[in-house]
């Protein structure tokens, strides 16, 4: 089975597997979550969103020197 976005792709963007995961969970949730405050019905799953906005450039990971 072939995955759209190829997940070495979306590796790419963000530097590891473990990131991605980690910054994917944050923002469907974030979708998810103001969805439901405005009451709107979502035509796909927020993880898809959250993938295609990582995927297109527009979900970014700000690194930070800890």
């Amino acid at each position: 089975m072939m995955l759209y976005p190829p997940m070495a792709s979306l590796v790419d963007k963000v530097g590891s597997r473990y990131l991605l995961v980690n910054l994917v969970a944050r923002r469907a949730r974030q979708i998810a979550n103001e969805a439901e405050e405005n009451g709107e019905i979502l035509d796909k799953k927020p993880v898809s969103m959250a993938i295609d906005e990582v995927y297109s450039g527009k979900l970014t990971l700000e690194k930070t020197d800890d």
